[in-house]
């Protein structure tokens, strides 16, 4: 009875020791290709999800509940007929809010160059120092860059070293010659992304995400109001970014999912907070000002 009790344990342990980062759900959609199999769209669908959810991305311990969670939709809008598909992607990710059954948006990326090859029934092989294809690459870049913003949440700037891999892969991926890897290939794709995520003109945006959600979001569930101020206490730091990179990838992605949130958030303050609360937000992210209008609105 022992040596079974014991068998069970080890087991158990051995499966949480090994337990993979991500849980990640994949979706393909094929809205304009009336040609294509539907079956293998769905064995792609089946294997890009295994790639993300079973590799083991770190040396780390994940707990199945502190997996991130994750969404990738790619729209397949034009199919060779063989093995070339041009497609473009939507990347998400989320943390949990302590204390409730709330996710935070910590990643939501459109990526317009999504190209790759693939050959039905192909399996996925992944290497951190060799370019195998530009689908296992783009999977393994947005793992460790996903991976990297939830470090970033919870420890300060914990997530700099999995942007340096995805760094390493954006390298290698280059000689693939496939869009969205370099710079010249626009201002909103994988090169500036990552190059904006180890910039250290956004450090003090890396460092709002980490304090946002532990000093922030994290203490709503024990006291709204103190958790709202502290938010509105660390939004004076952000005024520190260089104005004219406010337009860059990251912080635009950033605000892009955060305003809503942040504005629901310290909705729950006074009006004299509220507003001061309003004009910083004003300053450090424009692009949404029309959302942060609804903070000046007595309640």
């Amino acid at each position: 009875m022992k040596k079974i009790i014991g068998l069970v344990l080890l087991v158990f342990l051995t499966s949480v020791s090994f337990a993979q980062e991500l849980n990640a759900r994949v979706q393909i959609l094929t809205p304009n290709i009336s040609n294509i199999n539907k079956r293998n769209v769905e064995l792609l669908q089946n294997t890009i999800r295994d790639f993300l959810n079973n590799n083991k991305w770190t040396n780390d311990t994940y707990l199945p509940q502190e997996r991130i969670e994750c969404n990738f939709v790619i729209t397949i809008t034009k199919w060779d007929g063989s093995s070339a598909y041009s497609a473009e992607a939507q990347i998400q990710s989320s943390r949990p809010v302590y204390g409730s059954s709330y996710y935070s948006t910590l990643l939501n990326m459109s990526d317009k160059d999504f190209d790759f090859n693939y050959n039905d029934g192909q399996t996925l092989d992944f290497s951190d120092q060799n370019f195998i294809s530009n689908l296992s690459s783009l999977f393994g870049f947005y793992a460790y860059t996903i991976i990297g913003l939830d470090k970033d949440s919870f420890s300060k700037h914990g997530g700099t070293p999995y942007y340096l891999r995805a760094q390493n892969l954006l390298n290698i991926a280059q000689a693939g010659g496939n869009k969205g890897w370099r710079a010249v290939d626009g201002l909103r794709n994988r090169f500036w992304i990552n190059e904006n995520l180890l910039n250290v003109s956004f450090r003090e945006l890396r460092t709002f995400i980490y304090d946002y959600h532990l000093n922030g979001l994290d203490k709503l569930q024990e006291n709204v109001p103190v958790g709202a101020k502290n938010i509105i206490a660390l939004l004076p730091a952000l005024q520190k970014m260089d104005k004219q990179k406010l337009g860059s990838i990251f912080p635009n992605v950033y605000f892009a999912s955060k305003a809503d949130e942040i504005t629901n958030v310290l909705s729950t303050t006074d009006l004299q907070d509220r507003m001061v609360a309003f004009n910083l937000l004003s300053e450090i992210d424009p692009a949404n000002i029309g959302k942060y209008e609804a903070l000046k609105k007595t309640r």
